[in-house]
């Protein structure tokens, strides 16, 4: 078992032990107040004490973890008054992770993976198109054919509607509008970045479970981008983390620290996004998967975001100030002091509000695992660097990586969408007549006149590899969510 330091009060240091890291945590507070650098502070910890983490990189910051920090007198004052004797400026082993793989190596899943429940829930589908994709991944099993990518859902779309009389006894009416509206959102998707997460070579938990001389690989995922242009992509993404953790890892039971910790940054944004049907999924998950030796640490400006639910399985809390400038918000102020065990040498309805950037309130559980009472807390300064590091330097990273270019690639193994493709092919050439045998004469321009068949191979061809030419990742979150 490892102690955390994570930071002081001037009397003593606020610690948190690694065996309850498993129990969930939160980061929060209102911007400007220092959320990133205690998340920070509470990475390196992790990694320092063998712990691999992964954690979304919103604004680029977090990229310094991989750089050493830098000697300030301000930090010599805050390491005196948090009582660290040594303190070693350094950067943590990183791996870097982008969609785009301008930053990081790719990361991809599969359709199978993913799952129909958190792909339905990703498109805003309702009841009977969700049906429909419900169909498509059960009628892929039972022929065979792999859902890896966007083409091989599109193309078992299209044998759906094709065949829709016949699946009709087993799922209901198949409409081609529902078919057409399935269609639409995956265009919108696939623009937004879908088609690049789907596909192969698919990421699996032992990529992110690394440790270099003894300490946790920092797994950080870029997404700055994605957030702009897609947040429920994002929201996706980090849920099929969550399930890929909780199906692949074994049971664990109680860990002298986790096997590795989840950040979900922007929590609120996960929440606000699950469809009723996936939130009481994901809140079954939080609470079961610390028993996988996992731990889970949510990020968010309002920690009533947070349902209670998941709230209520929170071990660590490290609250920074909340601003109060209406009377909801001193209401809620209210209602995030009375969330923590009282302290009676401090008012934390007093305090919360007049906190200064890098104070937080900290609350996390003692070895019996009952929660200890609120401390005001300076939190200490990071090892490394705060703020982004260049892109050279990034690059610089990667090319080190334990992975090498093992995802640089990307793979495109015969799937349900190729199978259905030749299954067309020779249809149409069962069904094509035998040629004359004279030889036609050449048309106008000198080129032979195509038989209906080979016109008729050329038009499937055409109308299978167009829906959606490139490939979409198969897999997010559907191993935890494919049996529902």
């Amino acid at each position: 078992m490892a102690t955390l330091v994570l930071g002081g009060n001037g009397s003593e240091q606020i610690t948190v032990e690694s065996a309850t890291l498993n129990r969930h945590g939160l980061v929060a507070g209102a911007t400007g107040t220092g959320k990133t650098v205690s998340l920070q502070v509470l990475i390196e910890q992790l990694s320092q004490a063998g712990v691999p983490v992964i954690v979304p990189d919103i604004k680029g910051d977090l990229s310094g973890l991989a750089a050493a920090g830098k000697p300030h007198p301000k930090i010599d004052e805050r390491l005196q008054y948090i009582a660290i004797e040594q303190h070693e400026f350094k950067g943590m082993p990183v791996v870097f992770w982008d969609l785009e793989g301008e930053k990081g190596h790719p990361i991809r899943t599969t359709m199978t993976e993913m799952g129909p429940l958190l792909l339905s829930d990703l498109l805003e589908l309702n009841d009977t198109q969700t049906g429909i994709l419900y169909a498509c991944f059960s009628e892929a099993d039972k022929q065979g054919w792999l859902l890896l990518d966007l083409d091989d859902l599109n193309s078992m779309l299209n044998w759906v509607a094709d065949n829709s009389q016949e699946l009709r006894a087993g799922y209901g009416n198949i409409s081609s509008s529902s078919i057409g509206a399935i269609r639409r959102r995956l265009l919108v998707l696939r623009e937004q970045g879908l088609e690049k997460f789907m596909g192969e070579p698919a990421v699996e938990v032992e990529d992110f479970m690394h440790l270099k001389d003894g300490q946790g690989v920092v797994n950080i995922l870029s997404a700055a981008k994605l957030v702009e242009q897609s947040p429920r992509l994002y929201s996706t993404m980090l849920l099929w983390l969550l399930s890929e953790l909780y199906e692949d890892l074994p049971e664990a039971g109680d860990l002298d620290k986790p096997k590795l910790v989840l950040c979900i940054d922007e929590a609120h944004l996960v929440f606000a996004t699950a469809g009723k049907a996936l939130l009481e999924k994901l809140e079954q998950v939080v609470r079961l998967i610390r028993s996988k030796g996992v731990g889970v640490i949510f990020i968010t400006q309002n920690p009533l975001d947070i349902p209670e639910a998941v709230a209520g399985q929170l071990g660590l809390k490290i609250q920074h100030a909340l601003r109060a400038f209406t009377a909801k918000d001193k209401r809620a102020i209210k209602a995030v002091a009375d969330n923590f065990r009282e302290n009676p040498k401090l008012d934390t309805l007093a305090v919360l509000p007049d906190l200064g950037t890098g104070e937080a309130l900290v609350s996390s559980l003692d070895e019996k695992g009952r929660p200890k009472m609120v401390e005001q807390t300076l939190m200490s300064p990071p090892f490394s660097k705060i703020g982004p590091i260049t892109l050279e330097d990034i690059k610089a990273v990667v090319k080190q990586s334990p992975h090498g270019n093992k995802f640089d690639q990307r793979i495109d193994r015969e799937s349900a969408h190729e199978l259905l493709l030749k299954r067309a092919e020779k249809k149409v050439a069962e069904q094509a007549p035998e040629p004359e045998p004279t030889t036609k004469a050449p048309t106008r321009r000198g080129r032979r006149r195509q038989t209906a068949g080979e016109a008729f191979v050329k038009s499937v061809s055409r109308e299978v590899g167009r829906q959606f030419g490139r490939q979409l990742v198969r897999g997010i979150m559907g191993s935890l969510f494919k049996g529902r």
